[in-house]
């Protein structure tokens, strides 16, 4: 299985983060540490706080108590945009593309903005040789090419997935997370969806969210169970599948 080369330093670090929404304790001495280069899954029952996790790393809500690091680089307290720039990408559990716009708009939205492009809509974008490259090669990665000009709102439900995939990692971002990419999509559209983002973050670190335990397992270097908002247990696959508290808290018959 590819993924973290021994002996590299964390590219995401959570150290001891609480998370209270008035009194009442969503995330309880959070600590997580994910390898450069690794795969890296959380998964948890309903209610577990893993979107709330994947919330506090990537800046969308604070920590109580606490601290985020990315690449070394304490990154809790930062907005979604300054976390983005430092080299952190992430997809949304709800699909999240602009509807009306076209699937090639839609990617050379996101390369625009990595690209420093943001401010300058009004120009003629198409005519930037550096946009119009990279949008195509980042389409042509997820095998939409050929959807290039449909509106984002007419794919179908695993084709904007695809696409939010694709626009998670057009920023160039060492660090993707990805939040459930696979829910709602049948066997076929997983198992491609699984191919696409094992080799779309070939030599990157990825942090994924997902109730699909085939696809955690045969994705996933490391993974991190979390029930009500504490992690029990991290550690490969097999050693995931061994654990006691593991099978007694989440896993049950699955784990077998």
């Amino acid at each position: 299985m590819s993924g973290a080369v021994s002996g590299k330093g964390a590219a995401v670090e959570v150290r001891a983060v609480e998370k209270r929404f008035g009194n009442v304790g969503i995330i309880r001495d959070l600590n997580l540490s994910v390898a450069e280069g690794e795969r890296h899954a959380i998964i948890g029952p309903n209610g577990a706080g893993k979107s709330t996790t994947f919330n506090l790393i990537s800046g969308h809500i604070a920590p109580t108590s606490g601290e985020v690091k990315l690449n070394g680089d304490v990154i809790s307290g930062l907005r979604p945009f300054e976390i983005n720039r430092r080299g952190l990408s992430r997809s949304f559990q709800v699909t999240n593309v602009f509807a009306r716009m076209t699937v090639w708009e839609n990617v050379r939205c996101a390369v625009l903005w990595a690209t420093g492009h943001r401010y300058a809509f009004w120009k003629n974008v198409d005519s930037l040789p550096e946009v119009r490259e990279r949008t195509a090669r980042i389409l042509d990665d997820i095998h939409l090419t050929h959807r290039r000009d449909v509106p984002a709102g007419l794919l179908t439900y695993a084709e904007q997935r695809e696409l939010e995939i694709g626009i998670t990692i057009a920023s160039g971002a060492t660090v993707v997370m990805l939040d459930e990419p696979t829910a709602g999509m049948s066997h076929a559209e997983t198992d491609r969806a699984v191919s696409l983002i094992r080799r779309l973050t070939e030599g990157k670190t990825l942090v994924i969210v997902e109730h699909d335990m085939s696809v955690v397992f045969g994705l996933a270097d490391r993974i991190s169970v979390l029930v009500y908002g504490h992690i029990i247990a991290s550690g490969t696959p097999e050693e995931i599948r061994r654990d006691p508290k593991v099978k007694e808290a989440y896993l049950g018959e699955e784990a077998h």
